[in-house]
This record gives C-alpha cells, structure tokens and sequence, in this order.
C-alpha cells in the first residue's frame, strides 16, 4: 500500500518541490538502490533511472546498436521484449532456454554468429520461470568474455518477488547494463528502474533522458525508496506467495501428467502439440491461459498459465481441466505410441 509513503514524499515536494536543474537521479533511491545492487554482487557503475525495465531495454539498444543488427534473445522469452526488436528494427537471434536460464551452447552459437547484443533475464524469465543459477552463470561468464565487444543487457524484473538469488554476469566486456525494476514488486504504475552499466552505456542513456523527459518524477523515485526495502526481501510474502502457489500448481500438474516449468516467478510454461486447441480448451473450461506464439522464435509450442490471480484451492481443478484439455481423443493414439509400436 503506498498511501503512507506518498502522503510523505507529497509532503516533502509541498515545502520544497524538485524545479529544473536538479539531478536527475533522486539521492533516497540511489543510495537504497546501490546498496542492493552491491548486495547482490553487481559491478559498481553509474545509475540512471528509466521508466521501466522495457524503457531502459529500449535506451540501452538505441544507444549502442542500430537498425538490422541482430540481437541474441531467450526462446521462449518475453514478448515484449520481441515486440520492442521488431519496432527498432532489431533482429531477434534465438537462444534456447531451460530451467536454468540460457543454455550455454546456444548462447556460444549466437555469440559466434556476431550477435551485437545479448538480452538475459535474470530471474522469473517471462514466460518460463527460468532463474540464471549460480552453475549456470558460471558456463556462461567464459562465453560472454570471449566476446568483450559484446552488449549485454540483464534484466532483473523479479527483484523483490522471487526468493532466488541473483547470479550477475555483467561486467566482464566493455560494454554492459543491468535493469532493476519495481513494476513486479510494488506495481506496474509505479513505472521506475534503476539502470547500472559501464559508463559509456550508462552515460548514453542519460543523454537521451536529458534530451528527451528530462528525468523520471522525484515523487515517484522517492516513493519507490521509502518502499523498497519493504519488497526486496527473499522471504518476503512476495516471494512466499508466488513460491507456494506456482509449486502447488506445477506439483498437481505433475500428478496428472503434464509437465510444467517455473523455478521462479508466477508463470508455469506447458509444452503442447497444439496451441489453439489447448487454449480454446481451457477457456471453455472458464480458465484464459496465454498461447505460446506470443512468446516463441524456433522453440515447440506451449502455453503460459500464471497464479497471479489463483487461490491454493484453485490448483486441483485447473490441474484437471488442462489434463483433460490435453489427454488425447478417444480411439486416437499419440505419435510416440505409435512409434513404440512401429518399433
């Protein structure tokens, strides 16, 4: 609830109100953001605060990249993220993802092929749940070493709702940047993100801010200040919440047969033969579901379940109905049957 800390921060602005000139960066939200960043083993680097993750996403690549480069992006991964490469005029170059984030030799693949950029999702990947695990990161800093002239951008959206670590693997090129937003933890509409990268990176980015907005409100910066340590705890009932739940309902998925992904976050990613009738299926049923196709380059198709809105006592029944959704038609028998058969 943010009433108490924006009765307060209007309070401040009535008797000395933020005019032109002013640093862009609020000193309340750097120094908690610096002291959380450093928490979590992030190289020291300059800050800027952005509108969001996908506005810092969106500075970042314009002030490094330009149009037809290709750019190495998790498959399945967040659509967002690939509706904002199409409109820059972006390539997407696909990088296979498991529970544990990219998988290295598909990130080497692209790498060689001369990516410009890498997008990695730190934690709660969207749609898969996929967290970079600390044996993960630790296959991929070689990798992302050998390419110093590489971009790599990590964005940290999960802060303050998973309970995993964070595994950085920024700093080791030239150049680098790592987004933490508050849009999970606290609210989409308090559209604020710290930004840290290099300082060619990050000096970019302030440029553009400058010459643009100017800066991202001081009321909402020192809001989200006055509330981040409140939502930055891993045992928070953020964390807890999402944890129980998104388990709850991939351990019921698993009892019926279907196989489920999600380490973190409130998303579960389900591979299925077909989309459309998975989806139809469900919302006959009366559950909306996400398609895959929102979301995928090359990988198979599935769809995106989140228990954002789901009770505990809810987890049976949508189990059910998406294994019934699933279960093949009567006097129908699956590839793989048939295949044992052939065999």
């Amino acid at each position: 609830d943010p009433t108490a800390a924006l009765a307060e921060v209007a309070s401040r602005a009535a008797s000395r109100p933020v005019l032109y000139g002013e640093p862009p960066v609020g000193p309340e939200l750097a120094l908690v953001a610096r002291d959380s960043l450093r928490a979590d083993g992030v190289p020291e680097g300059p800050l800027v605060v952005t509108s969001g993750a996908l506005d810092a996403i969106e500075r970042v690549l314009l002030t490094r990249l330009r149009p037809g480069d290709p750019v190495a992006v998790e498959d399945p991964g967040w659509g967002g993220l690939l509706d904002l490469l199409s409109t820059l005029g972006l390539r997407p170059v696909p990088v296979a993802v498991d529970d544990e984030g990219p998988l290295p030799e598909a990130l080497e693949h692209a790498l060689t092929s001369g990516v410009r950029a890498c997008v990695i999702t730190a934690r709660a990947q969207n749609p898969t749940g996929a967290a970079v695990s600390a044996t993960r990161a630790a296959a991929l800093r070689p990798l992302l070493a050998a390419f110093p002239e590489t971009l790599l951008i990590e964005d940290d959206h999960g802060h303050g709702i998973v309970s995993a670590p964070l595994n950085p693997l920024g700093g080791l090129g030239a150049h680098w940047a790592l987004v933490r937003s508050v849009a999970k933890s606290l609210g989409p509409d308090l559209r604020v993100a710290v930004l840290t990268g290099d300082p060619d990176t990050v000096g970019g980015v302030a440029a553009r801010i400058g010459a643009g907005p100017g800066w991202v409100s001081r009321i909402l910066q020192d809001t989200v200040a006055l509330l981040w340590p409140g939502c930055a705890r891993p045992d928070g009932p953020a964390p807890v919440s999402y944890d129980t739940r998104r388990d709850l309902l991939r351990d019921a998925l698993a009892a019926r047969g279907v196989t489920a992904h999600g380490r973190t976050g409130p998303n579960l990613w389900i591979p299925v033969p077909d989309e459309t009738a998975a989806v139809a299926g469900m919302l006959a049923a009366g559950w909306a579901v996400a398609p895959g196709s929102r979301y995928r380059l090359e990988s198979g198709p599935g769809i995106r379940l989140t228990v954002s809105t789901l009770a505990a006592e809810e987890m049976d029944r949508v189990a059910d109905d998406l294994a019934a959704v699933l279960a093949p038609a009567p006097g129908t028998r699956s590839i793989s049957s048939a295949a044992r058969v052939e065999t």
